[in-house]
């Protein structure tokens, strides 16, 4: 069994257009200036969010690859 080749770095831009723009506003902007300002389960929550995102775009790609555009 072949390995399969690496997604284009294209693939990734969704992820990078949502992940900037939402950690930038997030805690450059919002949480610095709110009560929730400092490391607290606020923020830390604010960065699970994050990551679970990342997680499942990147899971979405696995699954999109194993099952090809057949079941689109």
């Amino acid at each position: 069994m072949s390995t399969p080749r690496p997604f284009p770095l294209t693939t990734y831009l969704p992820l990078a257009l949502h992940l900037i723009p939402t950690l930038g506003i997030g805690y450059f902007i919002v949480i610095p200036q709110s009560c929730i300002a400092g490391v607290n389960e606020l923020t830390i929550g604010f960065a699970a969010a994050n990551v679970g995102f990342v997680l499942s775009y990147l899971a979405g790609l696995r699954l999109a690859r194993k099952h090809g555009g057949a079941h689109a």
